[in-house]
């Protein structure tokens, strides 16, 4: 089989695309003839050891696609040879062939298509779980979104749609905001171009916002907290623009805000019944056709290097999918 490889830590342009052994799955473990790998910020990181799991090389990177099992080991019994399914792991993915565990697969809902598989789990698990139980948004709420165009932000607009919100959509040119429209965004702000906190108080009537869903980090954290109305949550949900803000933690006292870390592996692994049931509840309305991935590029899996230096440039509108 071909697999996209890191053999160094290093950016994109040091990965190579080459031929490699098959798998063969062991007691518990499944082999997936991967469809399609989604593309996720954690990918860029890990291959420059930058992330909270570190694998030894050399490895291939890829923590989600969807694809069909093709054996199984000893002792599987979820999910069988010719099951279509998704898989959540930490890295592998960015190959024909990823070895997983029984318990990493999920199977696939009847109607949805490896594309869209491979381009949900991992942003819309992070985004719900950081509206829903960290946040618990309510409907005619409020709700902020840093980076909305990219994937967790773009999943973030059509959850807090769907749970009855009002969104804001912010995103650094006209082009990306006009995805955000797409997605239901009731507001759109170019913070590149507007004066970003004056813009969110005529859109709140100078209330302020109840949500801020930030997954960039950045010059714009400070001035969203400060745009927060009072028992407002800032949800911290990643740094995709590459700094770590300081937050003056007096804000949080001034306006009655709580400032919320949302880390939604480390839910997976201590609050398994429950992220069971947010799952359960996103594949509902994956399969309604309330929700829908937008899918901003697609890549041939060769070409996994330009797909990450899209992510880490953020040219990308919505998530960026490799195709086997």
């Amino acid at each position: 089989m071909k697999a996209i490889i890191c053999k160094q830590f290093g950016l994109p342009d040091t990965l190579v695309f080459e031929e490699t052994p098959n798998l063969q799955a062991g007691n518990g473990q499944v082999v997936i003839s991967v469809k399609a790998a989604g593309v996720n910020f954690p990918d860029t990181l890990i291959i420059q050891n930058k992330y909270q799991f570190k694998p030894e090389l050399p490895f291939s990177p890829g923590c989600e696609c969807a694809g069909i099992v093709k054996h199984t080991g000893n002792g599987v019994t979820r999910v069988k040879p010719g099951d279509a399914v998704v898989v959540l792991t930490t890295y592998g993915a960015f190959a024909e062939e990823i070895l997983a565990k029984e318990t990493e697969c999920i199977p696939l809902a009847d109607g949805v298509d490896f594309k869209h598989a491979a381009a949900f789990t991992l942003t819309y698990g992070t985004s719900y779980y950081a509206l829903e139980n960290r946040a618990a948004l309510k409907p005619r709420e409020t709700l902020l979104v840093l980076g909305a165009a990219g994937g967790v932000g773009s999943a973030a607009i059509e959850l807090g749609k769907v749970m009855g919100a009002q969104v804001i959509a912010c995103a650094s040119s006209d082009e990306k905001l006009a995805a955000c429209k797409q997605l239901g965004a009731d507001f759109l702000v170019n913070y590149e171009t507007e004066d970003f906190r004056e813009r969110i108080k005529q859109i709140t009537n100078d209330r302020g916002v109840n949500v801020v869903y930030d997954a960039v980090g950045g010059k714009y954290a400070e001035p969203a907290v400060r745009s927060m109305s009072w028992n407002g949550r800032y949800l911290v949900v990643g740094f995709a623009a590459g700094e770590i803000p300081k937050i003056p933690l007096n804000l949080a006292l001034l306006k009655g805000c709580a400032l919320v870390g949302v880390f939604w592996g480390a839910f997976m692994r201590k609050e398994p019944a429950e992220a069971a049931k947010n799952h359960a509840q996103l594949i509902d309305w994956l399969a309604t056709g309330k929700l829908k991935p937008l899918i901003g590029a697609e890549y041939p899996l060769a070409h996994a290097a330009r797909a990450l230096n899209d992510l880490m440039e953020r040219k990308s509108k919505g998530k960026v999918v490799l195709l086997t």
